[in-house]
């Protein structure tokens, strides 16, 4: 089989890395969360105490890093599995800032393109169908309410351990889609050629469905 690129965007929370880790597992591609990767990054800032705007530093570590994708799904940084620390609420809150360097974009964007190479895969992001794969066989934006989309995360955070208001959490989302949205390099963005999906009171497994259907007609 030729390998086949489905890309999927969306705004924090649209359910991108439910459905795309279904749809992976439905098709028999690798899934790639693009966003893990900048959250590797964040992580090591974090870690590390460099300032979120040295970008010299932040793209060097992008160049740098091994990153990589486990077959269950697990995301490895440097030969560690960070699956859970990536999803710390301190990494939400920074991943952004780090994620609007441009020659970070560029690195991770090479990252993405080493990791998928040879591969059918569904790879979820921000920008995967307008810069990182504009030439994906299948490219879907996914989208649901800002309302909807506090509720999935607050409830992943509180399965985490940890508490903030559901309030705070909507008022993060709202933040972030400002910054992704309007950043100069790659923002956020619904490719003319994808179909738009609102998941707002959609099941996952409908979700899934009518991504699949779309996939497979291109497969074959």
């Amino acid at each position: 089989m030729k390998p086949t690129v489905v890309a999927i965007d969306g705004p924090a929370g649209s359910g991108k890395s439910t459905v795309s880790k279904q749809l992976a597992s439905s098709l028999g591609f690798v899934h790639l969360n693009s966003g893990a990767l900048y959250r590797g990054i964040t992580l090591l800032a974090l870690r590390s105490g460099a300032a979120l705007g040295d970008e010299a530093r932040l793209t060097e570590e992008a160049r740098t890093a091994e990153m990589d994708f486990g077959l269950d799904g697990a995301f490895l940084l440097n030969g560690e599995d960070v699956s859970e620390h990536i999803r710390a609420s301190e990494v939400d809150r920074a991943v952004s800032t780090v994620a609007a360097l441009p020659r970070v974009r560029a690195a991770v964007t090479e990252q993405q393109r080493r990791i998928a190479a040879g591969k059918s895969v569904v790879i979820e992001g921000r920008d995967v169908t307008t810069v990182v794969f504009p030439n994906a066989q299948v490219k879907v934006y996914l989208d649901a309410s800002v309302e909807e989309r506090a509720a999935r995360r607050h409830a992943d955070l509180e399965a985490q351990g940890e508490q903030p208001s559901l309030d705070e959490v909507e008022r993060e989302i709202r933040e972030r889609d400002e910054r992704d949205r309007t950043r100069a390099d790659s923002p956020l963005l619904v490719a003319p050629d994808a179909e738009v999906i609102d998941t707002t009171g959609m099941s996952i497994d409908d979700v899934v469905s009518a991504i699949a259907r779309s996939a497979r007609s291109v497969v074959g």
